[in-house]
């Protein structure tokens, strides 16, 4: 197993990171009826996919003349793996790159019984079929040459996963600043209902429904806004009321020059992290559904 020197093992990865980005980006790309690049970066790589059949490898290669006790390494290793990721994504980025919620018997929707059972045959797959040319390859190629082409794709991965890393994180600071913003509208709206309540003696104000997603918040706040100054017409709104209200006004004003400026902060990378990513968030989710419309909404005027 450690025959292997380091810029072979390095070598190793790359190649399984673009395998399963040609594997995952193809089946995604068929499922979707359009070209999808799939992953976390930018190049055509996906780390996970090489950290796992490098996992694989090590975890299976006491057990290769066993193919139950291989599975059973390639099961439990990857999905291990999988997990951890996971979790460390979710709880870095606040959103999930991959959601097994939907699916039966998960944990968390970070791993799933389907997804471990898969892992498990594609270990063999991979230790008996899939590895031995690939390094038939590698151990043919000269050393030298071998290590230019390694220190040429470290470079690209580097660049490639600072940017992407740098990307991840400004999304993640736009969904924090999106959902304060929508929180503070929220509160807005409800300081709107008391306040017209009280004045009108409307008591079925206290009872509307709370809006939760942008658009029909924004409405909701405009109706009351509207409401009061159609109201302040015939009633006679006390001075204070009248000064608050102006105070709510200029904060919700102030408030959606902030999220419209939030919503085009999106570049490059961000926009194709969300594009080509089944994103999930369970605490920022109707600032990424916000997100996502905006996206298709300049996709559809574009088009």
């Amino acid at each position: 197993m450690f025959q292997y020197t380091i810029v072979q093992w390095m070598f190793f990865f790359y190649v399984y990171c673009f395998l399963g980005w040609c594997f995952e980006s193809v089946y995604v790309s068929i499922k979707s009826k359009k070209l999808v690049n799939r992953g976390f970066m930018r190049g055509p790589f996906l780390p996970l996919y090489g950290s796992g059949a490098l996992m694989m490898y090590i975890v299976s290669k006491p057990f290769q003349d066993n193919l139950v006790l291989t599975y059973i390494a390639g099961v439990i290793g990857a999905t291990v793996l999988e997990y951890i990721t996971g979790v460390l994504m979710e709880t870095l980025f606040k959103v999930r790159y991959w959601d097994y919620s939907s699916q039966p018997f998960n944990f968390q929707g970070h791993i799933c019984l389907g997804s471990s059972i898969a892992w498990g045959f594609l270990t063999i797959l991979m230790t008996h079929v899939i590895h031995k040319p690939i390094e038939r390859f590698v151990m043919s190629l000269p050393p030298q040459p071998l290590k230019y082409i390694t220190a040429i794709i470290t470079l690209y991965m580097v660049v490639d996963f600072t940017l992407s890393f740098k990307a991840a994180l400004e999304l993640r600071d736009i969904l924090v600043r999106i959902e304060k913003v929508r929180e503070e509208m929220v509160r807005i709206q409800k300081r709107l209902d008391v306040i017209i309540a009280f004045n009108n003696e409307e008591k079925e104000q206290k009872r509307q429904e709370r809006e939760e997603r942008f658009g029909e918040l924004t409405a909701g706040l405009e109706q009351r806004f509207a409401s009061f100054r159609e109201s302040a017409q015939r009633l006679a709104y006390g001075e204070g009321a009248r000064e608050e209200i102006a105070e709510l006004r200029a904060k919700y004003n102030l408030y959606m020059e902030n999220r419209n400026h939030y919503r085009d902060m999106l570049g490059f990378y961000k926009r194709d992290m969300i594009r080509n990513n089944p994103m999930q968030s369970r605490k920022f989710k109707d600032a990424l559904e916000e997100l996502k419309n905006v996206m298709n909404n300049k996709r559809d005027s574009q088009s």
